[in-house]
């Protein structure tokens, strides 16, 4: 029997979830369907109904999109500490009644950055631009990579630091600052840009100073070539920039294999995906 999976989102047009998930199980020879389903927005409540109904239907599993995250994280019977951290949640997997909650964002970039793209955390000092939803899921394995240190900059100096509060005694250092506090902070192995900024064609206020040639600049947005923020890493020499769609499809093997117990093989279908950035 062909087993039922989807991904939930609005809005969902742009969605590459389907093409990626078909592509692995064809690669794992996986009996399943994957579908695209946009959630209402309207009434309240309606978003756990849509989510029974798939249940009830025989629906084993969901990939949560915007802006469905936190009613996912609220629907959950459990919650995973990955989910908890992030406060959101990307995956769910339906098991005896009860719906299992994970968030794959912040292991499937790290996945991306430290295999990948053959730059390990451990040891480098690392900047996470940005302290809303893309940064908390990122927190928990950023800290856990062993990172010499990390630190948080945001406009709300105070977000950043409850983000700090949330992983102490967790890891390395980690610290919270302003924008304006970077010049004073010298280059950083590894800058990720986690804000909604290139969303909008828009420049988080970073200094050049924060990037190194040999370094890495990473843009969370995906498809969108070179966004404002890899430009600025670019005239800044910086030789390796990535955007998202390496996270995008590690993120989504993680779900895979929670789900179906194998893992995915992910460079072709990145390869696939990938956008020249320069």
């Amino acid at each position: 029997m062909t087993d039922s999976y989807a991904v939930i989102g609005n809005p969902i047009g742009h969605t590459k979830s389907p093409l990626i998930h078909g592509r692995f199980a064809q690669q794992t020879a996986q009996d399943l369907r994957y579908t695209a389903i946009e959630g209402p927005l309207q009434p309240e409540g309606a978003f756990a109904g849509v989510v029974r109904s798939f249940i009830a239907e025989g629906g084993k599993g969901l990939n949560v999109t915007a802006p469905f995250k936190l009613q996912a994280f609220a629907l959950a019977d459990e919650l995973s500490d990955r989910a908890r951290m992030a406060g959101a949640v990307n995956a769910l997997k339906f098991v005896d009644g009860r719906i299992l909650a994970e968030n794959f964002d912040g292991i499937g970039l790290l996945r991306d950055i430290a295999v990948n793209l053959k730059r390990p955390l451990a040891g480098r000092r690392v900047l996470l631009l940005g302290a809303g939803g893309a940064a908390r899921g990122a927190l928990l394995p950023f800290v856990e990579a062993g990172p010499k240190e990390l630190v948080i900059a945001n406009r709300s100096v105070a977000k950043a630091e409850a983000l700090v509060e949330q992983v102490r005694g967790q890891g390395g250092p980690v610290r919270a600052c302003g924008y304006d506090d970077l010049a004073a902070d010298g280059a950083f192995d590894l800058v990720v840009n986690a804000t909604s900024a290139s969303l909008t064609g828009a420049l988080p206020p970073v200094p050049a100073t924060v990037f190194q040639a040999d370094g890495l600049a990473y843009e969370l947005a995906y498809g969108k070539g070179l966004t404002p923020f890899l430009k600025v890493a670019s005239d800044a020499g910086v030789r390796q920039l990535a955007d998202g769609v390496g996270m995008l499809v590690e993120q989504a093997a993680e779900a895979f294999e929670w789900w179906r117990g194998v893992r995915p093989q992910t460079r072709a279908v990145i390869e696939q995906l990938t956008v020249p950035l320069r």
